[in-house]
């Protein structure tokens, strides 16, 4: 996002943090118990103190983030170890994913219950170039077998634990990866693909604000009425 002091999160869209978006769709969520997050230890406080302005009840800690962001997502996932029943699914998301739908949710969990992991994706709708120094293309997959994956992304919770430690034996950096679909991959894990919705963007450039703002007022008289506006 440049050079902007206040972190992405928290950038007010309509009058509410993008996090608190985000957070208030597992809040309302049925099948989400609890909800653990990381972020930098200097916002720690203010973020307890969104969570009280907007009522936001399930979060159950908020724990220091680590040097990457997978280190982050490691130190929530203990924390919600340590105070979880055995066979608790997790869905890792992004905080600046603020338009997952209920469905989705479901559909993670019950994948997940069902084959161990589920990992969010949509048909990559333009050509997809593999290139090993940005100057040329080193091969292209064929369109219809390229899908681009996102989070939500779900998995027993031990298990996700056990991954992370047996990569921190060799790889402590985390150097290369970029999410838990990668880290299983690297592990040789089986990947279960649930399919997403095509609104869960992520925002991540300056441009993306202006997408969601766009988004959001386009459907804030429909909000009400349903969970997401992108369930279909």
């Amino acid at each position: 996002m440049g050079a902007n002091t206040l972190p992405k999160q928290y950038i007010a869209v309509h009058e509410k943090p993008i996090l608190v978006w985000t957070l208030d769709l597992f809040e309302k969520h049925p099948l989400i118990d609890a909800v653990y997050l990381a972020c930098k230890e200097d916002w720690i406080d203010y973020t307890y103190s969104l969570l009280t302005k907007f009522k936001i009840n399930k979060v159950k800690a908020i724990v220091p983030g680590g040097a990457t962001s997978q280190h982050s997502i490691y130190n929530a996932l203990a924390k919600a170890r340590s105070e979880s029943p055995e066979e608790t699914i997790a869905l890792i998301h992004d905080g600046v994913r603020p338009f997952v739908s209920h469905q989705l949710i479901i559909n993670l969990i019950k994948t997940a219950q069902e084959k161990g992991n589920a990992i969010t994706y949509t048909p990559c709708q333009e050509t997809i170039v593999i290139s090993t120094d940005e100057a040329k293309v080193s091969s292209i997959p064929i369109r219809r077998h390229t899908f681009s994956v996102q989070a939500p992304q779900a998995f027993f919770l031990d298990e996700i634990i056990d991954a992370h430690n047996e990569i921190r034996k060799t790889n402590p950096g985390y150097e290369d990866i970029v999410d838990a679909c990668t880290l299983y991959d690297i592990l040789g894990k089986r990947i279960n693909l649930v399919r997403g919705n095509i609104g869960n963007i992520k925002i991540t450039n300056p441009e993306d604000v202006y997408v969601l703002k766009g988004l959001m007022e386009f459907w804030k008289d429909k909000q009400a009425a349903a969970p997401s506006p992108f369930d279909q």
